[in-house]
């Protein structure tokens, strides 16, 4: 009977936990050893956990835009600069159109033939070996010209060695020069010239032919200056007298680099 009792008393009595308190079913080794048991490993998806600022985030910066306001007012800088830039060489022009007042100006030396003069078809002259030729069989190269008798003085043969050293100094391009001496006689001329200037053309023709189509400047004969006739055989360049032979090279480099004809 006590048995049965004791039994049936068992059976009637329940385990006295303790409500409130978990048992711990972590590892010494687990990830989550030392943790207080009954709090949640991770936070609650969907609920802050921090508290709002009540300040917008920040807007990330464009690629290629200016951040910031001191950003922006460099850019005004610049294109104000931009701006002055611009308009400056405007600015400069009307400056110096209404203010200085230039009053033109040419760029060569020589004194410009306008209207430009043909060799003229009648003019004949003698060659070296004594035959008549006309002198516009001479067009197809640009022509260096120098008018004096045959004595030719100190100042002829100034001019002669001047023509001889602008040609020279063409380099490739003087082949497309030719050195004329017109001699307004026939006498004989000294070996020594003959010698110094070979590749100079000395050709006899009539002075008031000369006269007649090359123009002299003011207070000045035809004697005194260096003509230029192009390759199509017009008269287009007077030099002056006791000319600057770089002058005169300046002006014919300018006429051969730019000219495609001669």
């Amino acid at each position: 009977m006590e048995g049965t009792e004791g039994q049936e008393g068992m059976g009637r009595r329940r385990p006295n936990i303790e409500r409130g308190s978990v048992v711990s079913t972590q590892t010494p080794h687990s990830s989550e050893a030392g943790k207080p048991a009954g709090k949640p490993a991770g936070k609650p998806a969907g609920k802050p956990t921090g508290k709002p600022t009540g300040k917008p985030a920040p807007a990330k910066p464009m690629p290629g835009q200016p951040n910031g306001p001191g950003s922006w007012r460099r850019g005004r800088w610049v294109l104000l600069l931009l701006a002055v830039i611009c308009a400056a060489p405007i600015a400069v022009s009307y400056f110096i159109y209404y203010v200085v007042k230039p009053t033109g100006g040419s760029t060569n030396y020589g004194a410009l033939v306008e209207p430009q003069r043909p060799i003229p078809d009648s003019l004949v002259v003698t060659g070296a070996d004594g035959k008549p030729l006309k002198l516009a069989s001479l067009h197809g190269r640009w022509l260096m010209i120098s008018v004096d008798n045959s004595a030719c003085d100190k100042a002829c043969v100034t001019k002669l060695y001047f023509m001889r050293q602008i040609r020279a100094a063409q380099g490739p391009e003087r082949e497309r020069v030719v050195e004329v001496w017109l001699r307004t006689d026939a006498d004989k001329v000294a070996d020594v010239i003959q010698t110094a200037y070979p590749n100079t053309d000395m050709l006899i023709a009539d002075p008031a032919q000369l006269a007649a189509w090359l123009p002299a400047d003011t207070g000045t004969r035809i004697t005194d200056h260096i003509y230029l006739v192009d390759p199509n055989g017009n008269l287009m360049m007077r030099f002056p007298k006791d000319a600057n032979p770089s002058k005169i090279k300046g002006d014919l480099t300018k006429l051969l680099k730019w000219s495609t004809i001669g």
